[in-house]
């Protein structure tokens, strides 16, 4: 799931930040202090996408949230804070935040930063085998170099967006995408079409690498989410 942890004291507007991250389809999480802030990145350090966190907190601040952070985990974090001072960014950034965003904002601002961050950590942070050459599955081989996919040693006949589409899905083995995240990343285009025309992709390409179409094993549908490629794989 692509979970995105709002840290921040100010009620009001984690209620507001939840609303808008839930419109493109990934889930929040709201603690409403740093230390609460601190257990919900350890128990959802392999199931985040993004960490949204604000720099003045009464128990633990932001600043030393991020350290702890970053000690156990590359996840994005974008910062929020009051203040507009230079110095203040640049402890930031430096002790490892993604981006930063100074109080008060717009609501449009947020949300293109983060879908950005998501996508860029998406694109730069796949599953670690996908930095080799050829993806190597249970009864599937993916040679990106050559663009070439067997499945049961038996080579598959994919086109070029059917190849797209399973590699940014296998690099990424055990996430699950929105069809907006999919769409995206795979035509790197903005988010302008029809659902039907993922689910369309899905479906043919399933036909051509699944044992059983009907019952999938390699792309899995997340209800009411969208897909991801089984973790079991």
């Amino acid at each position: 799931m692509n979970n995105v942890i709002i840290i921040d004291d100010d009620k009001e507007l984690c209620a507001l930040m939840k609303k808008c991250v839930e419109q493109e389809n990934l889930t929040a999480i709201v603690a409403h202090g740093g230390l609460e802030g601190l257990r919900l990145a350890a128990d959802y350090r392999d199931n985040s996408s993004l960490i949204i966190l604000d720099v003045m907190m009464p128990d633990l601040d932001g600043f030393q949230v991020l350290q702890k952070i970053r000690k156990k985990s590359n996840v994005p974090v974008l910062m929020l804070t009051a203040k507009s001072d230079e110095e203040d960014k640049v402890s930031g950034l430096q002790l490892g935040a993604d981006d930063y965003l100074t109080k008060p904002f717009s609501i449009n601002e947020l949300m293109a930063r983060v879908n950005s961050l998501i996508r860029r950590y998406t694109t730069l942070n796949p599953a670690a085998d996908s930095e080799a050459a050829t993806i190597l599955l249970k009864d599937m081989v993916i040679d990106k170099i050559n663009r070439i996919v067997t499945v049961r040693n038996l080579p598959v006949e994919l086109t070029s967006k059917e190849f797209d589409l399973l590699l940014f899905l296998a690099a990424n083995k055990g996430r699950v995408f929105t069809k907006k995240q999919i769409y995206t990343q795979v035509w790197a285009e903005e988010y302008a079409f029809d659902d039907s025309n993922i689910m369309s992709f899905i479906s043919k390409l399933r036909k051509k690498i699944e044992p059983n179409p009907e019952h999938p094993f390699y792309i899995l549908t997340v209800r009411g989410v969208g897909y991801r490629f089984n973790r079991e794989a």
